[in-house]
């Protein structure tokens, strides 16, 4: 890893142990009854984008620490008894909600490389009674999980943070089983867009500036083996740089990489 990578990495660790302890500390302005803080900026991130259903049964805590761009639970069509991995699992929302989804049959990983969000998230899912749940530490470009261990890969606004994007695709494509697949929220560039402008428009530990493009989403998930990539722009984030859905399917056992 170069030296810039690592910096942008620490940075990106740095940014989210610090809003982990915003929401633990709560204070001033805080929401509900245990004091936490919403990290929200506006709507276009955040725990606006759950619905109010989805958000009333989970601990205050959890839904404050939302910074993602969308609702991938909500997208990865989770079914019972299906092992979900969730990379860069911040405070726990999206693991918890796919708890629900996928029942006591199933099974939810969380995974994160900042300390203070693995101890946020383990605290919600105490305080919300999910027992098939388990929160790991680690990156998501050297995933702590075997080949083929779950059924759905998740995410929420955090492979535009990675400094090595296809690392992560590789890795998601190695521990899903055969004919599992993708539902991913993600930061995504309109193809014109050169790095340099995508720079322009926010930082990287933003979520901006390390955006993939449309294209580069799609060659990368088929370089990695996946089939079927789509991206699927939702809203607007930035000048011609959206909140997309991004779906794709690992090849059945005795099927071609296409």
């Amino acid at each position: 890893m170069t030296d810039t990578a690592r910096e942008l990495r620490e940075a990106v660790r740095q940014r989210y142990a610090e809003a982990a302890g915003t929401v633990t500390a709560g204070g001033p302005g805080c929401c509900g009854d245990e004091g936490a803080i919403t990290l929200e900026l506006d709507d276009t991130f955040g725990s606006t984008l759950y619905s109010q259903l989805d958000r009333d049964d989970l601990p205050v805590a959890a839904v404050a620490a939302s910074l993602g761009c969308g609702n991938p639970t909500a997208v990865a069509d989770l079914r019972a008894g299906e092992r979900v991995l969730d990379l860069g699992s911040g405070g726990g929302i999206d693991v918890l909600l796919s708890a629900r989804r996928v029942g006591e049959s199933g099974f939810v990983y969380g995974i994160d490389m900042t300390n203070q969000m693995l101890d946020l998230a383990r605290a919600n899912a105490a305080k919300a009674g999910a027992t098939n749940v388990e929160f790991r530490s680690g990156t998501i470009e050297d995933i702590p999980l075997p080949d083929g261990a779950v059924d759905v890969v998740i995410s929420n606004c955090v492979i535009n943070l990675s400094v090595d994007k296809p690392a992560v695709l590789a890795e998601m494509f190695r521990v899903l089983s055969p004919g599992g697949r993708i539902g991913i929220s993600d930061v995504v560039a309109e193809d014109h867009l050169t790095p340099e402008e995508r720079a322009e428009r926010g930082d990287y530990v933003g979520c901006i500036a390390g955006a993939l493009s449309r294209k580069e989403y799609l060659d990368g998930l088929t370089t990695a083996g996946f089939l079927d990539p789509t991206v699927e722009f939702t809203h607007p984030v930035a000048d011609h740089m959206h909140s997309a859905i991004i779906r794709a399917t690992k090849p059945a056992l005795g099927g071609s990489h296409g």
